[in-house]
Protein backbone atom coordinates (compact mmCIF):
# COMPACT_ATOMS: atom_id res chain seq x y z
CA UNK A 1 0.00 0.00 0.00
CA UNK A 2 2.84 2.39 0.87
CA UNK A 3 4.47 1.72 -2.51
CA UNK A 4 1.26 2.60 -4.33
CA UNK A 5 0.94 5.86 -2.39
CA UNK A 6 4.55 6.77 -3.19
CA UNK A 7 3.99 5.99 -6.87
CA UNK A 8 0.82 8.08 -6.91
CA UNK A 9 2.56 10.95 -5.13
CA UNK A 10 5.45 10.78 -7.61
CA UNK A 11 3.09 10.97 -10.57
CA UNK A 12 1.29 13.94 -9.01
CA UNK A 13 4.55 15.81 -8.49
CA UNK A 14 5.66 14.99 -12.04
CA UNK A 15 2.37 16.31 -13.45
CA UNK A 16 2.65 19.51 -11.40
CA UNK A 17 6.20 20.08 -12.69
CA UNK A 18 5.14 19.57 -16.31
CA UNK A 19 2.18 21.90 -15.83
CA UNK A 20 4.39 24.66 -14.39
CA UNK A 21 6.85 24.31 -17.29
CA UNK A 22 4.06 24.40 -19.84
CA UNK A 23 2.48 27.51 -18.34
CA UNK A 24 5.87 29.22 -18.12
CA UNK A 25 6.67 28.37 -21.74
CA UNK A 26 3.32 29.59 -23.01
CA UNK A 27 3.65 32.75 -20.92
CA UNK A 28 6.80 33.67 -22.82
CA UNK A 29 4.82 34.25 -26.02
CA UNK A 30 4.09 38.03 -25.87
CA UNK A 31 0.89 37.96 -27.96
CA UNK A 32 -0.55 35.01 -26.06
CA UNK A 33 0.40 36.36 -22.65
CA UNK A 34 -1.17 39.76 -23.43
CA UNK A 35 -4.38 38.05 -24.59
CA UNK A 36 -4.48 35.84 -21.48
CA UNK A 37 -3.86 38.83 -19.20
CA UNK A 38 -6.71 40.71 -20.89
CA UNK A 39 -9.08 37.75 -20.48
CA UNK A 40 -8.12 37.46 -16.82
CA UNK A 41 -9.54 40.94 -16.19
CA UNK A 42 -12.96 39.25 -16.16
CA UNK A 43 -13.77 38.44 -12.52
CA UNK A 44 -14.02 34.67 -12.20
CA UNK A 45 -11.66 33.91 -15.11
CA UNK A 46 -8.34 32.47 -14.05
CA UNK A 47 -5.14 31.67 -15.89
CA UNK A 48 -6.17 28.16 -16.92
CA UNK A 49 -9.55 29.21 -18.37
CA UNK A 50 -8.02 32.22 -20.16
CA UNK A 51 -5.18 30.15 -21.58
CA UNK A 52 -7.50 27.31 -22.61
CA UNK A 53 -9.84 29.78 -24.31
CA UNK A 54 -7.00 31.47 -26.20
CA UNK A 55 -5.46 28.19 -27.36
CA UNK A 56 -8.65 26.28 -28.15
CA UNK A 57 -10.55 29.08 -29.89
CA UNK A 58 -7.54 30.41 -31.76
CA UNK A 59 -8.57 33.41 -33.84
CA UNK A 60 -11.75 34.70 -32.18
CA UNK A 61 -13.02 36.20 -35.47
CA UNK A 62 -13.82 32.71 -36.73
CA UNK A 63 -16.76 32.64 -34.27
CA UNK A 64 -19.01 35.44 -35.53
CA UNK A 65 -21.55 35.34 -32.69
CA UNK A 66 -21.86 34.46 -29.03
CA UNK A 67 -24.40 31.77 -29.94
CA UNK A 68 -21.94 30.08 -32.26
CA UNK A 69 -19.22 30.33 -29.62
CA UNK A 70 -21.52 28.74 -27.02
CA UNK A 71 -22.34 25.99 -29.50
CA UNK A 72 -18.64 25.40 -30.24
CA UNK A 73 -18.05 25.08 -26.48
CA UNK A 74 -20.88 22.55 -26.14
CA UNK A 75 -23.14 24.74 -24.03
CA UNK A 76 -26.25 24.55 -26.23
CA UNK A 77 -28.77 21.80 -26.70
CA UNK A 78 -29.20 19.73 -29.82
CA UNK A 79 -32.08 20.79 -32.08
CA UNK A 80 -34.29 18.55 -34.16
CA UNK A 81 -36.58 20.08 -36.78
CA UNK A 82 -39.28 18.11 -38.52
CA UNK A 83 -42.48 19.22 -40.22
CA UNK A 84 -42.08 22.74 -38.89
CA UNK A 85 -41.80 21.57 -35.29
CA UNK A 86 -38.69 22.17 -33.25
CA UNK A 87 -37.58 19.85 -30.47
CA UNK A 88 -34.63 20.57 -28.20
CA UNK A 89 -32.66 17.64 -26.86
CA UNK A 90 -29.82 17.29 -24.38
CA UNK A 91 -26.52 19.16 -24.64
CA UNK A 92 -25.00 18.64 -28.08
CA UNK A 93 -22.23 16.08 -28.48
CA UNK A 94 -20.65 18.13 -31.28
CA UNK A 95 -18.38 20.32 -29.22
CA UNK A 96 -14.89 21.13 -28.05
CA UNK A 97 -14.95 18.77 -25.07
CA UNK A 98 -11.91 20.26 -23.36
CA UNK A 99 -13.26 23.80 -23.51
CA UNK A 100 -16.68 22.61 -22.33
CA UNK A 101 -15.14 20.94 -19.27
CA UNK A 102 -13.04 23.99 -18.38
CA UNK A 103 -16.01 26.35 -18.75
CA UNK A 104 -18.35 24.17 -16.66
CA UNK A 105 -15.80 23.91 -13.86
CA UNK A 106 -15.12 27.66 -13.99
CA UNK A 107 -18.87 28.37 -13.96
CA UNK A 108 -19.18 26.53 -10.66
CA UNK A 109 -16.71 28.92 -9.00
CA UNK A 110 -17.15 32.16 -10.95
CA UNK A 111 -20.30 33.40 -9.13
CA UNK A 112 -18.19 33.69 -5.97
CA UNK A 113 -15.91 36.22 -7.69
CA UNK A 114 -18.27 38.04 -10.05
CA UNK A 115 -21.49 39.63 -8.72
CA UNK A 116 -23.08 39.70 -12.19
CA UNK A 117 -22.55 35.98 -12.59
CA UNK A 118 -23.90 35.45 -9.07
CA UNK A 119 -27.13 37.16 -10.15
CA UNK A 120 -27.37 34.93 -13.24
CA UNK A 121 -26.73 31.84 -11.12
CA UNK A 122 -29.33 32.76 -8.50
CA UNK A 123 -31.98 33.61 -11.13
CA UNK A 124 -31.47 30.27 -12.89
CA UNK A 125 -31.45 28.38 -9.59
CA UNK A 126 -34.95 29.70 -8.93
CA UNK A 127 -36.11 28.62 -12.40
CA UNK A 128 -34.50 25.20 -12.42
CA UNK A 129 -31.78 23.11 -10.86
CA UNK A 130 -28.03 23.58 -10.25
CA UNK A 131 -27.03 22.17 -13.62
CA UNK A 132 -29.21 24.69 -15.43
CA UNK A 133 -27.72 27.50 -13.36
CA UNK A 134 -24.18 26.32 -14.06
CA UNK A 135 -24.86 26.19 -17.82
CA UNK A 136 -26.30 29.71 -17.74
CA UNK A 137 -23.19 31.01 -15.97
CA UNK A 138 -20.94 29.16 -18.45
CA UNK A 139 -22.83 30.75 -21.37
CA UNK A 140 -22.42 34.17 -19.76
CA UNK A 141 -18.69 33.50 -19.32
CA UNK A 142 -18.48 32.72 -23.04
CA UNK A 143 -20.21 36.04 -23.78
CA UNK A 144 -17.72 37.89 -21.59
CA UNK A 145 -14.74 36.06 -23.09
CA UNK A 146 -15.95 36.80 -26.63
CA UNK A 147 -16.55 40.48 -25.88
CA UNK A 148 -13.15 41.02 -24.26
CA UNK A 149 -11.33 38.97 -26.89
CA UNK A 150 -12.99 40.72 -29.85
CA UNK A 151 -12.67 44.24 -28.44
CA UNK A 152 -9.07 43.84 -27.33
CA UNK A 153 -9.90 45.86 -24.22
CA UNK A 154 -9.94 44.79 -20.57
CA UNK A 155 -13.24 43.85 -18.95
CA UNK A 156 -15.17 46.70 -17.32
CA UNK A 157 -18.20 46.27 -15.07
CA UNK A 158 -21.16 48.39 -16.04
CA UNK A 159 -22.39 50.67 -13.31
CA UNK A 160 -26.05 49.79 -13.92
CA UNK A 161 -25.43 46.11 -13.11
CA UNK A 162 -26.69 44.95 -16.51
CA UNK A 163 -24.76 43.05 -19.16
CA UNK A 164 -21.07 43.89 -19.25
CA UNK A 165 -18.19 43.64 -21.65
Amino acid sequence: MVELLQLSRGQLEFFATIQRRLLKGLGQNPDLSARVARLQTIPGVGEILALSWALEVGEVKRLPSIGQAASYCGLTSAQHNSAGKEHRGPISKQRNKHLQTILIEAAKLAPRHNPQLAVVHERELQRGDRNRATLAVARKLVAYLMAVDKSGKPFAMRASGEEAA
